[in-house]
């Protein structure tokens, strides 16, 4: 799934709900069958205020043949589970691909970038559910919806389990498959879907025991550090780095740590421990790095050009800071490139 109609800023980046738009024009074409119930800009039936509420988007798609389209890199604003039931699909999380096959479960938690396709959906019937727990980053408290029904202790190791363990891909039990074919049938056989609440809640309260139950029985070793504010500003460091819109936003150490959900001096004294620099310390080490290189691989560029690229309002500050981390000019940088 993809993004939804507010935009979702985290690490630097922003996602919108157009990234949804491959799966909602083949729907359009006749490319595929969807049968799902929506809100927040994901395609299918809109569920109103009140109506199961955190669940984003619940149901599933039926590909009679290969698809044109693939769902791009993104992130969702909650919990996924994906569940194979037909078909096979190539699955990128965390940079590695995963071969889907029959009966495969995913789960992906808020900020791990995920995409379908290599690049195209294959035909099959994937059936998917995503979950609004109210965390968006790695250290934030689980919030479940208060119509789940699972004990306190089972919410607990099911956060638990679910949050120290990263492992996207599973099989899943016959019991988890039941969920999702029984979910499936109830909203491909009702046109409205106030019709069947009360049995797609049990249903999904059902699917999470089931995912519990899995779970334990795997014996998972579970890594308390994935859910660190560590890692938390790790994570963000690593984004940042990476991707030069986000190098270039106007960033202070505050607008660092909010991203992060942190307090400035927390935020501060974290990213010193990672990287051994201040925030902006950081920021500006890798907006030189990345300018250097634009200035080797660009030369039709101005220098101009490529400071505000990378996130300088002057031309004059930018040539002072590269002096600072590169012991020449941008000018010189360049010179010594093209000789």
């Amino acid at each position: 799934m993809s993004k939804f109609t507010q935009s979702y800023k985290e690490h630097g980046k922003t996602y919108h709900a157009d990234r949804c738009r491959p799966l909602v024009q083949a729907v359009a074409q006749g490319k595929l069958r969807l049968e799902a119930l929506a809100r927040e800009g994901y395609p299918g039936r809109s569920l109103k205020p009140g109506q199961l509420p955190g669940v984003l988007s619940l149901g599933f798609w039926d590909a009679a043949g290969c698809q044109d389209w693939g769902l791009d890199l993104h992130r969702n604003e909650g919990l996924e589970l994906t569940f194979q039931e037909t078909g096979s699909n190539a699955f990128f999380v965390n940079q590695r691909k995963h071969l889907l096959e029959p009966a495969d479960l995913t789960i992906t938690r808020p900020w791990q970038p995920h995409r379908l396709g290599d690049p195209f959906i294959q035909p099959g019937r994937l059936h998917f559910i995503i979950l609004d727990v109210k965390v968006r980053l790695p250290h934030q408290r689980w919030q479940w919806p208060p119509w789940m029904i699972l004990s306190r202790p089972d919410r607990e190791q099911l956060t638990r389990l679910l949050s120290r363990n990263e492992n996207p891909v599973w099989p899943s039990s016959p019991e988890i498959a039941a969920c999702f074919q029984k979910i499936g049938s109830l909203l491909a056989g009702s046109p409205s879907p106030v019709d069947n609440l009360s049995l797609l809640t049990v249903l999904i309260n059902q699917l999470f025991i089931h995912v519990l139950q899995m779970l334990r029985e795997k014996n998972i070793s579970l890594n308390h550090a994935l859910i660190s504010s560590q890692r938390t500003v790790k994570l963000f460091l690593e984004e940042l780095r990476r991707d030069l819109p986000s190098l270039a936003r106007p960033w202070t150490a505050a607008s660092m740590a909010k991203s992060c959900d942190l307090g400035v001096t927390h935020f501060t004294h974290l990213c010193k421990k990672i990287t051994n620099m201040t925030p902006l310390q950081y920021l500006n080490y890798y907006r030189i790095d990345k300018a250097a290189r634009l200035l080797r691989q660009h030369p039709e560029k101005s220098i101009t050009d490529i400071a505000f690229a990378c996130g300088f309002r002057s031309s004059q500050y930018f040539a002072t800071v590269f002096r600072q981390f590169k012991k020449c000019s941008p000018g010189d940088c360049r010179k010594v490139q093209k000789d």
